[in-house]
This record gives C-alpha cells, structure tokens and sequence, in this order.
C-alpha cells in the first residue's frame, strides 16, 4: 500500500486534492481512498488530507502516520508544523514553492532521500498561468504523477475532468501536464548528475 499524506491551508484545494489522486488512482486500475483531517477549519488554516493507494481493497481507516509521499501545498508550514513526520526512508517529498528545497532548510531531508525522490515546483505560480487563479492542487497532481510514476498524467487529467468543467477544467489540466513535464525534467536532470 501506498500513503500519502497532503498538507496545505484551508482554501487551497488539499481536501479536493486527496478526492482527485484517489479518483486518478482508480482510473489507473488501483483500490483507493481519499479522506481530510480538520476541524472547524477557516481559510488559511492549516488543513491535512490522506491518500492509500492499493492493488487491492483498503480496509485501513486511519490517518497516515508513515507517509510513503508527502505534498507540501504551502511551504510556510515547514516552519510551523511537522509535515514530514513519519516520511519513510524511501520516501517522496513534493514542496510548492518557487525557491529551492535548500533555501527551505531541506537539504538534510532531501540527502537522506533516494536521489530524485525529492523535488520543489512552483504550482501556485503554474496554476495562476494557466487556471488564472492561485489554487496548486492540480498542478501538484501532475507533478506528483511525475515524482512517483505511481498513476499517469493521463489518469490526473482524467480525474480533474471529473470534478470541473468547461475553462477550469482545460486550465487545471493544462497546469498538471505542465508541472508533470516540470518534474520529469528535474528527475531527468537529477539522474544524469
């Protein structure tokens, strides 16, 4: 079974994220479940989804403790709280943010990761380009696709065309192939250092 766990703050689409990597996971031929930990939560608040990906049926319920895969929606929580508790050794960490993983602080982490297994992309300033508004979840799909290779960029864009239509479908879909080639150009460029 694959985990993930997904943090980001109240309005930034963590809760929909979870819903769609669940949703892509399935059109890939995989069992999944998608479920959010909040509470009486406002905009802005920090908010935390999970994600199990599985060959067969999950029966587990509760909250992903020893992540496989962590997605950092809003970098300003790495200051705030312990995002990457738990992360496995074999781990992946996914950061938004447009400044690297060491201007983060994160270059211990990212050292006693696999190579590649760590990468930074800057979905918030993707989305805006090509959804027109600052929501990363979509983008941060496409690139998680790229990071893992556990589902496809086709399976994401199926799954955001389940959930919007018209404009915001095209553009979420544009922003995840996007940050999907994003990251393959990183790993590619990581492998052959």
């Amino acid at each position: 079974m694959f985990q993930i766990r997904i943090h980001g703050r109240g309005g930034q689409g963590v809760v929909t994220a979870a819903e769609l990597l669940s949703v892509a996971a399935n059109a890939f031929g995989r069992h999944a479940q998608a479920f959010p930990s909040f509470g009486s939560e406002r905009t802005g608040a920090p908010v935390v989804a999970f994600c199990r990906i599985d060959d067969r049926p999950i029966r587990l319920r509760e909250p992903v403790l020893e992540p496989d895969a962590v997605i950092v929606q809003d970098s300003t929580l790495l200051r705030q709280i312990d995002v990457l508790g738990g992360l496995r050794p074999a781990g992946y960490l996914l950061v938004n943010t447009a400044a690297t993983l060491d201007d983060l602080g994160l270059g211990g982490v990212v050292a006693r990761l696999p190579p590649g297994h760590a990468v930074a992309v800057s979905a918030t300033a993707i989305a805006r380009t090509h959804v027109g508004r600052p929501v990363p979840n979509a983008a941060l799909l496409g690139a998680f696709a790229a990071l893992t290779e556990l589902i496809s960029i086709d399976s994401v864009a199926a799954a955001i065309a389940t959930r919007f239509h018209g404009h915001l479908r095209d553009g979420n879909v544009t922003a995840a192939r996007a940050a999907y080639e994003h990251v393959k150009g990183v790993r590619s460029g990581a492998s052959a250092a």
